[in-house]
């Protein structure tokens, strides 16, 4: 279940909106999803999408009862990296601009349908719209993806995730110097109460918590800090949310205020550059990693030979 209050901004919305805002699917989706009883309104399910909602009410949408129409099909096409894979677990290297899954917008042409080229055995997995994936990343953000190849698999690894027992580590460019050399940003994320499109640190967001350390510190052509963040929740856009609201938003992410003169990343500049995590079935330690890709290791390349730096 996703469950999240309804800001003063979206009061008076109807629910089928609210609910593909939530579930990132159209509204006809919406609405079937509504009619299945796979949303609550206040605890109560509600089978009415043109309901107008009220602000401070508590919508939770199930979406593994979204409607699959013979569920994503294989594409050969899709290009990615396969770090690691064996009977149970697969480690995939997202590049940039790829969307993990189909949803509103993007019916085909994503990471779950390449996988499910590779390993057709992925089908019926998890949720029917994306089977396997237990864990997203941005369409902006490259990287370390884990993806359960069997139920077993999907299930601790659910569980590994809600009990904080996988380790997520991203590599972040944020413009500016930050006061302390390593820290904690623990504030709650949710809609933002202006721009329900946006996320941000609200009252009523979902508790969140993000570790940083600072790598190394440049000076020209303008000061940035590269930085290690660690998950230890994993709220929507959470990195970006949090290092924006302390002053030091990612370079080049044009959602949150890191579009400034000097550098410009094709992209945000975050990396999901290791996971560490128990093999679901084995209980193996595991560790990978993934190297900066080329647009984002050039900027960085750049900032090296151009300044000194002071490294951590």
């Amino acid at each position: 279940m996703i469950v999240e209050i309804i800001p003063a901004a979206l009061a008076g919305e109807r629910l089928d909106r609210i609910v593909a805002l939530i579930a990132e699917c159209s509204r006809s989706e919406a609405a079937q999803l509504i009619a299945a009883g796979g949303v609550q309104l206040d605890e109560e399910v509600e089978h009415i999408g043109k309901r107008r909602v009220k602000a401070d009410q508590v919508v939770a949408v199930d979406p593994s009862m979204l409607p699959v129409a013979g569920g994503p099909e294989p594409d050969p096409s899709v290009e990615f990296t396969v770090v690691h894979a064996d009977e149970h677990l697969i480690v995939v290297d997202k590049p940039a601009g790829l969307v993990v899954h189909p949803g509103a917008g993007n019916p085909s042409g994503t990471l779950v349908n390449g996988l499910l080229a590779r390993f057709p055995e992925l089908e019926g997995v998890g949720e029917p719209h994306r089977p396997g994936i237990v864990h997203r990343l941005d369409v902006g953000t490259s990287g370390l993806l884990a993806v359960a190849r069997t139920s077993r698999a999907y299930h601790v690894l659910v569980d590994a995730l809600a009990a904080r027992d996988v380790g997520r580590v991203y590599r972040a460019l944020v413009w500016g110097h930050l006061a302390n050399p390593h820290g904690v940003v623990d504030a709650p994320i949710g809609r933002d109460h202006r721009d329900p499109m946006r996320m941000a640190v609200v009252v009523d967001g979902r508790p969140s918590r993000t570790r940083y350390r600072v790598v190394r510190e440049y000076r020209t052509p303008t000061e940035v800090s590269s930085l290690e963040c660690r998950l230890e929740s994993g709220r929507t856009h959470q990195i970006r949310v949090h290092l924006s609201a302390i002053g030091h938003p990612v370079v080049g992410d044009a959602t949150y205020g890191g579009v400034r003169a000097h550098i410009h990343p094709p992209r945000p500049f975050l990396h999901a550059a290791a996971l560490e995590l128990d093999h679901p079935v084995s209980r193996e330690s595991m560790r990978f990693e993934s190297a900066l890709p080329d647009d984002l290791a050039e900027i960085e390349a750049e900032l090296v030979a151009n300044d000194s730096g002071t490294p951590d």
